[in-house]
């Protein structure tokens, strides 16, 4: 593979702030190079989904790990800059009494690429090794079944040309705690906790048991778990996306700037007096009036 063009980059925080400057006391990233930092890495998204699309891959990401692990605020930060078209986050919810009765991995099937996609999975077909298997969602037969079968489902998926990556984000018991009581307090985050990921919690072990023997089986050479230490968020983020552009070897193929057309211009055109279109009340800042038209 050919030189990486996001590690190493001139350009990265790594390699132009001193270490004692690019982070706090407490070890986390300082904010304002956090942000610099994904910026550059979301440009980079930008080049690699264009790359995707021009050389029409099939990049299927799985984002599994325990609740509040920050699989969803990361993907949302892969998300931000690229196009919802070719850039695809699927997070299938309860299974209906139809799919529960088809085969175990069709539903997933149905969301995998078509040729210029990338699809994110936030929790995957790992759901039966982890939450169903400590929840008891499934039984022991279709826990072993699934074992057997998804090394070979996954290789089915990497021959049939789909590239396959797979990330476990890894959280500490003492943070995942601290962030499920700031979920409990907080009105705009108390949405994420639900019933299942408070009885999760407190099967700790169970699923720490479960998550061990789906490496023992999944963990392999071919498409091996690449693990996340979650405990500092914008670490994680930062790390997860410097590791999946490195994933995929591809070319820079972002175009100059645009050249923008003259606007048409006709002379003889009038706009419908704004006065009787149906505004939505503007609470903050104003809408136009009659005499703003006039003048624009």
């Amino acid at each position: 593979m050919t030189e990486h063009p996001v590690l190493p980059a001139e350009e990265s925080v790594l390699t132009t702030v001193d270490e004692e400057n690019l982070y706090k006391k407490s070890g986390k990233i300082k904010k304002k190079h956090y942000k610099r930092e994904l910026e550059r890495l979301q440009e980079e998204l930008v080049r690699l989904q264009m790359w995707v699309k021009e050389q029409g891959l099939r990049v299927v990401v799985l984002f599994d790990g325990r609740d509040a692990a920050g699989k969803g605020g990361t993907i949302h930060r892969i998300t931000r800059r690229t196009s919802s078209r070719v850039v695809k986050v699927v997070a299938l919810g309860k299974p209906t009494e139809r799919e529960q009765s088809q085969w175990y991995f069709q539903r997933y099937v149905e969301q995998l690429p078509a040729a210029g996609e990338m699809v994110l999975f936030d929790r995957s077909w790992y759901n039966r090794a982890t939450v169903e298997r400590v929840m008891d969602f499934c039984t022991d037969e279709e826990y072993q079944e699934f074992l057997r079968s998804a090394p070979e489902f996954e290789r089915m998926l990497m021959r049939s040309g789909i590239i396959l990556i797979k990330y476990w984000f890894s959280i500490s018991d003492e943070e995942q705690e601290r962030r499920f009581q700031k979920r409990s307090n907080d009105p705009k985050r108390r949405w994420k906790l639900s019933p299942i990921d408070l009885e999760a919690r407190e099967r700790w072990v169970e699923y720490s048991r479960a998550k061990d023997a789906m490496f023992t089986y999944t963990d392999t050479s071919n498409s091996p778990w690449h693990v996340i230490n979650a405990d500092i968020k914008k670490h994680a983020r930062l790390n997860c996306i410097s590791h999946l552009l490195s994933q995929i070897e591809y070319e820079d193929t972002m175009p100059g700037p645009t050249e923008l057309p003259d606007r048409q211009q006709d002379p003889n055109y009038e706009r419908p007096a704004i006065d009787g279109q149906n505004w939505v009340p503007a609470l903050y800042g104003s809408n136009p009036s009659a005499a703003d038209v006039e003048r624009s």
